[in-house]
């Protein structure tokens, strides 16, 4: 909006984290990818960003007894992931809006409520305790999972608002492996580390210092080991020896850390609509929240504003002084049309990846479906692509194309594999068409059946 040339008030809850340190055991590192990159390169910051990035070029599982293998996230070479810090990169982005003489930012004000009809947004300072009411053209409200704007909007008596919370019966922990000597890394570097055990799993992703951030998902109850009875320092130790030997190796302080750091609840969130009276716009997670688990969750929120942006393009004027029409209401009902149903997609995916990457990495049929994907993207880079490949880094494709079209080449090629009908005798083109054949099969009986 500031580059369009509009006055721009930006106003966050906590402290400006250049100049306050924040607490740990709150942050899962963010994996940027080609989504969240192309957010970046419209704010000018893409390549900024990349230098603060490590790239993952796949999941390196690790079993009981140590072992691990490597599965690429993609048979192309330039496609991977990239591990960033969350703090580095909001400390990017708030250099870059600051340069910008139209950018005001306030810090430490916590928004008591929205006035959706007038666009006045309440603000409590955090520190004095002082009240002020901001008034704007338009809101847009990228409050978090946890939105007053959205709030106010379930609150409102005036529209019709519907809103779903369903949380995950998993929490999270973050933990760190610190550094070796030199700021070396204790593991591999290049990968998103990942030990899955059925109902629990542990995944650790690299920091530029040599570190990796390293969390735990985990049971809330019910279950042999969960946050409800992991409670000493014994029974910690004897929860991570039992399914993580290699790790109590490279995390010194283990029990230290499971006790200071917070553990974080896992949630999805659904609401429409996103706009109310024309005047206030959710984005982001504030608008669907989803888990962390196909690494989409910032990447979604900055693909956000590429698809606002690109609606913008049609209607603004090129000039500021000629915006009196402009129609937000429309502008942001024809965004909501546009999105919603991807960012739905997006949602359903990662809780499917939840599953995906506690159990399903380490079952012996879905190592032979990823080796296979990974051999026809090697070898035929241009007519296939996974589920993964289409979510992460097709960003050409909207999130509910890529969900539609992955699910039924994954069904495709489990199904194949499960009836012996790929065999050893035929070439990898001919298991490529093959698949084909029956994804698309799975894709016509789907719209047959859905209509």
């Amino acid at each position: 909006m500031a580059q369009r040339g509009y006055q721009v008030t930006l106003v966050e809850k906590r402290p400006d984290l250049r100049k306050v340190t924040q607490d740990a055991g709150r942050s899962i590192n963010l994996a940027l990818s080609d989504r969240g990159l192309r957010g970046l390169r419209l704010a000018g910051v893409e390549e900024a960003a990349k230098k603060q990035c490590i790239p993952m070029n796949g999941r390196m599982i690790h079993d009981k007894a140590g072992n691990t293998f490597l599965s690429p996230y993609s048979g192309r070479k330039d496609e991977y992931i990239n591990s960033i810090s969350r703090p580095g990169l909001n400390m990017l982005l708030l250099d870059e809006a600051e340069k910008m003489p139209n950018v005001k930012i306030i810090f430490n004000q916590v928004c008591e409520g929205v006035d959706l009809e007038n666009a006045s947004a309440t603000f409590k300072d955090f520190n004095s305790k002082k009240e002020i009411i901001i008034t704007a053209d338009v809101i847009f409200g990228t409050d978090g999972a946890g939105s007053v704007v959205r709030k106010s909007m379930f609150d409102s008596h005036k529209f019709l608002f519907s809103f779903s919370q369903q949380w995950l019966s998993h929490g999270y922990k973050e933990l760190e492996i610190p550094a070796a000597e030199n700021n070396g890394y204790r593991t591999y570097k290049n990968a998103l580390h990942i030990w899955p055990r059925g109902e629990d799993m542990l995944i650790a992703l690299p920091n530029l210092d040599g570190s990796f951030t390293v969390t735990l998902f985990l049971p809330y109850e019910n279950s042999a080991y969960c946050f409800a009875n992991l409670t000493t320092p014994e029974m910690v130790h004897e929860y991570f020896n039992k399914e993580f030997p290699d790790v109590v190796k490279m995390i010194p302080n283990l029990s230290e850390e499971f006790f200071n750091n917070p553990t974080g609840p896992l949630g999805t969130v659904k609401c429409s609509p996103w706009n109310s009276f024309g005047k206030v716009l959710l984005l982001g997670d504030a608008a669907h929240a989803i888990v962390p688990f196909y690494g989409q969750g910032m990447n979604a929120s900055f693909e956000d504003v590429v698809v606002l942006d690109e609606i913008l393009e049609i209607y603004f004027p090129s000039q500021p002084s000629q915006r009196e029409g402009v129609d937000w209401g429309k502008i942001f009902k024809e965004y909501e049309a546009l999105r919603k149903r991807d960012t739905d997609a997006i949602a359903d995916l990662a809780v499917d990846n939840f599953h995906e990457m506690k159990e399903h990495t380490a079952m012996e049929i879905f190592q032979k479906k990823r080796k296979l994907e990974t051999a026809f993207e090697a070898e035929f880079p241009q007519d296939y692509y996974s589920k993964y490949s289409l979510v992460t880094f097709r960003e050409s494709i909207p999130y509910s194309e890529a969900m539609k079209r992955g699910r039924a080449q994954d069904k495709a090629i489990l199904n194949l594999l499960d009836d012996g009908k790929m065999t050893d005798k035929m070439s990898l083109k001919e298991k490529l068409e093959l698949v084909k054949k029956e994804t698309e099969a799975i894709l016509h009986d789907d719209e047959v059946a859905f209509g």
